[in-house]
């Protein structure tokens, strides 16, 4: 009895109650939760439990209808339709520190929403509903789900282990400012991501990746954004060995490098704060 919910919603609980359609109801215990992607699996032990195929949202195409399923302003179980409005939607600032990839969607979403699914026209599970932008705390169109490849993945992590193991290359990055192109030595319109420091005695300076270097492709996956390679490289077990093509100087490299575990705390000194060696670039950089 593995339940998919959001991590807000369960956040801070004494007491998980579920409530099923044929009116049973069950005291729920919490697996694991994450709040770097706003996901959490609880558990129920029952029988007879109605179950929901998993679709893979990397297939999903803006324009395509879906359906979004939840208890908004607890008026009871609640269906909207609408549109998928984008995809790998992020820098919303709706998970700080964390990692957004969200399809948006026009279906009305409010408040009472969050955990619910997102389903296709098939009936398909393809995203967890999980908040929504708005100046009026109601629904505007503008709803955003966690795509279910990516809540999958945590829920197989939280399962196994009770935590989610990422990978960690060691590089902070930004997107190719356009007009960098020419000084770069990059054709026009290149996307990707550009190394803007490398942490030390990390895989990426192990394997010889330096500020500068423009990453275009992880595991032969295209990069068109910083905020995208983060995500990938976070969702790659850790002892991965992966491969990347650059370009340094406007000339195509491809090197290897192998993950290891994300301390997603590692220099934490106080609670919120992050602190790292003021080494001479850093120094320079600021």
């Amino acid at each position: 009895g593995y339940i998919l919910t959001n991590n807000h919603v369960v956040e801070g609980a004494d007491e998980l109650k579920v409530g099923l359609a044929d009116d049973r109801e069950f005291i729920a215990k919490v697996v694991g939760t994450d709040p770097k992607t706003d996901v959490a699996v609880i558990k129920i032990d029952a029988d007879n439990l109605p179950v929901m195929t998993l679709a893979d949202s990397d297939k999903l195409r803006v324009g395509d209808v879906v359906f979004a399923v939840g208890n908004p302003l607890g008026v009871g179980e609640t269906v909207t339709s609408g549109i998928v409005s984008a995809k790998g939607r992020n820098q919303l600032g709706l998970l700080e520190g964390g990692y957004e990839s969200f399809i948006q969607t026009d279906a009305a979403i409010n408040l009472g929403n969050s955990g619910g699914a997102l389903v296709d026209a098939k009936g398909r599970l393809v995203g967890i509903n999980s908040a929504i932008i708005s100046t009026s705390r109601g629904s505007i169109g503008l709803g955003f789900a966690i795509p279910i490849n990516l809540a999958s993945s945590v829920l197989q992590s939280l399962i196994a282990t009770g935590t989610v193991a990422r990978g960690f290359l060691g590089i902070s990055a930004q997107g190719v400012p356009a007009e960098d192109t020419d000084a770069l030595r990059l054709p026009k319109g290149t996307r990707g991501a550009m190394i803007t420091d490398v942490t030390p005695d990390s895989p990426a300076e192990k394997a010889g990746l330096k500020r500068g270097d423009v990453i275009l492709t992880f595991n032969r996956h295209a990069v068109t954004s910083w905020e995208e390679l983060r995500l990938i490289i976070a969702e790659t077990v850790p002892g991965t060995k992966v491969e990347l093509d650059i370009s340094r100087n406007g000339k195509p490299m491809t090197i290897s490098a192998s993950l290891v575990k994300n301390d997603e705390k590692p220099n934490e000194l106080l609670p919120g704060v992050d602190v790292m060696v003021l080494t001479p670039e850093n120094r320079r950089r600021l």
